[in-house]
This record gives C-alpha cells, structure tokens and sequence, in this order.
C-alpha cells in the first residue's frame, strides 16, 4: 500500500509569499499545513484545495506550544517546515523594548521551540528539511529598524546551529529576500527608488523564492547555507 505523503509546514501563509508557495506546493500535489495569524479570505481556498489550516499567535512562548501541540494532532510525520510567519514595528520612540521583544519572540523564539520540538516529526528515515525565510538587509543591518534585522540575523544563526544539531536526518537552510514584490499602496517614486537598489532592477514577484524553496528541497547535498535572492543588491 502507498504511504500517505508527509505534509510540509508553511507559517504565516495566508498572504504575499507564503500564500504563493502554499498554492505552487499544493498545484504538485504535496500536502501542506499552514499556520496563520489574521482570517483572510485566501483560507477559504487553501482548505477548498485540501490544506490544513491552524491559527497562531507566536508573540510568546504560550502561544508557540499551543501551536506545536495543534500541529502533531494533524500529523505524525513532516517532510519540512518552512518558517515564513513575520512581522514588521515600527520602533516608537517609548516602545523599543516591547518592539524588539515581539520581534525576537515571532522571527527567533517560534522557529526554536518549533524546530526543537517538532524535530521528531521530520526524523521519518526520508527527506526532510527546515527552511528559514530571513531578510537580505542581515548583511548590512537597518538604521531604521534595528530590532527587525537583529531578530532577522538571530534567524540566520539559528539555521547554521540546527544544521549542525539535525544533520544528516535533517537539511537545514535559509532564504534571504531582498525586494520581492511591492504593496498596493506604494508610490511611483518609492518603487523607482527601491528598484534602483539592485543590480537588476526588478520586482521579481514571489514564485523566485518559490523556486529557491523547490532548489532547496530537492537538492540532497545542501545544508547551513542562506541562499540570497536579491536581484544582486550586494553588487550596488
């Protein structure tokens, strides 16, 4: 008898790049299960397509293992976990510190205590993977948002410590986005400016890190690397 197909995890992804992925993984027949913060509509037509879907909140551990113990009443076994669950404050002058605790706890703390405690389930004899979705601007920090690549650089740690820790059951690596894809409400000239940062020079939209999450999946020999996909924004 064929055995069921392990789903991958996906957090965060009921928007933008997660969404998309969750949709190109389900379009190949691979089960997902998805974690989300906010209802949306695009829920509706992940569960349509057979998608487990589970409400997060990752700003604090309480909410984390509430998640994790959600999650292993679904499944058994996971063929990854793809950490894609973000967040963006503003550091409000009076609220740094409540700033950079939520940053630490949604991009650091909910991938630790996941991947700790959710190691088992990718620990099946068969390929596994646990894929971190971090930020290019962890190469040159952020003078506006410090807490925000600060917890991002955490995250890039974080894969080169579970790499080491999982291997060779478990492949663990990073993608680093630069711009990806722009929201509705950005001007002519934001985007002019944004697009200059790049060598290239294009709003490549979100199957690029659709393709470089399928990349590191199917390649057996890669693991501790954070693949940037950038548009060559290190090169400007």
């Amino acid at each position: 008898m064929t055995q069921p197909t392990a789903p991958i995890l996906i957090t965060g992804a009921s928007q933008r790049i997660g969404l998309h992925c969750a949709e190109r993984l389900l379009d190949e027949g691979q089960p997902v299960i998805i974690s989300y913060r906010t209802p949306r509509a695009s829920l509706d037509r992940l569960r349509e397509r057979g998608a487990v879907t589970l409400q997060a909140d990752f700003s604090g551990a309480p909410g984390v293992h509430a998640f994790i113990a959600a999650l292993k009443q679904q499944t058994r076994v996971l063929r990854a976990i793809v950490h894609n669950a973000s967040d963006w404050h503003v550091e409000t002058p009076g609220e740094e510190a409540e700033v950079f605790q939520h940053m630490f706890e949604v991009h650091m703390l909910a991938p630790y205590l996941i991947n700790i405690h959710c190691a088992d389930l990718l620990q099946h004899g068969g390929q596994a993977d646990i894929i971190h979705i971090g930020d290019d601007v962890t190469r040159v920090g952020s003078k506006k948002h410090i807490a925000y690549a600060a917890s991002k650089a955490g995250l890039d740690n974080l894969t080169l410590s579970f790499a080491a820790r999982l291997a060779p059951a478990v492949k663990v690596n990073g993608i680093a986005p630069a711009l990806i894809q722009f929201n509705e409400g950005d001007d002519e000239t934001y985007r002019r400016k944004a697009l200059a940062k790049s060598a290239l020079g294009i709003e490549p939209g979100a199957e690029v890190i659709y393709q470089s999450l399928r990349y590191l999946l199917d390649n057996p020999y890669v693991t501790g690397t954070t693949l940037a996909v950038n548009g060559g924004r290190h090169l400007i």
